[in-house]
């Protein structure tokens, strides 16, 4: 990951588990809580593919494990969002821009049922059964539509953000240096085969002709 995107992911996944903590989980709502942590990692997988949006979820669930009042065990909640990202990341648009928000309103309720089922899931594993107490209809339901409430406020601007992270001034200075350095490289030292080198060949080719030509003329003169 490159230094911008490991910034801009940093701040967002802090500031999203800040209001996760300090608002939204306050809300004392009927079921699950928003999980405004999920859909930024969602946001920025859609944006920089499956691989970031692994690591991306990995450090957010880890914060979130590590954060009070986390009442499970350490590495739970990085698992699932470790998961959901790399998954997310997958929807990743090939030219990097969503057509129509149908594909993201699917993948944020997707997402939001598969890391609840996750995480119960894991919780069955280690002996955490609170989501049998709680009902895990209900948590799927009210999660889904909490996540899908909320992210036509979140995701599109946390895509913005990322594209335009992304594609900073400066990297675009770099490769088309690189570009142009590369392009005299290989003009320079010959290293091209091909077009270039025919195109060489027939240039020295006239060279040679014109040559001959000039030097036929002068000879017709002094004659």
């Amino acid at each position: 990951m490159r230094f911008n995107r490991m910034l801009l992911s940093a701040t967002l996944v802090v500031v999203a588990l800040v209001l996760q903590v300090s608002v939204l989980a306050r809300l004392q709502l009927p079921g699950a809580v928003p999980d405004l942590l999920l859909l930024t990692v969602l946001g920025l997988a859609l944006v920089y593919g499956h691989v970031s949006g692994a690591l991306i979820g990995f450090g957010a669930g880890l914060l979130a494990d590590l954060a009070p009042p986390a009442d499970h065990a350490v590495g739970r909640y990085a698992l699932v969002l470790c998961v959901i990202g790399y998954l997310a990341g997958l929807a990743k648009p090939e030219n990097g821009r969503l057509m129509s928000a149908v594909g993201p309103m699917f993948v944020v309720v997707g997402s939001a049922i598969g890391s609840t089922l996750l995480y119960a899931g894991v919780g069955a594993l280690v002996g955490d059964t609170a989501a049998r107490h709680v009902g895990l209809t209900s948590l799927l339901f009210t999660a889904a539509l909490y996540d899908l409430l909320l992210a036509p406020f979140t995701v599109p601007f946390i895509m913005a953000l990322a594209r335009r992270a992304d594609n900073d001034p400066l990297a675009e200075t770099n490769s088309a240096a690189s570009d142009v350095s590369a392009g005299w490289l290989s003009s320079g030292t010959g290293l091209r085969i091909g077009n270039q080198r025919g195109g060489l060949r027939v240039k020295a080719a006239r060279a040679r002709v014109a040559r001959a030509g000039r030097i036929k003329v002068k000879g017709a003169k002094r004659l």
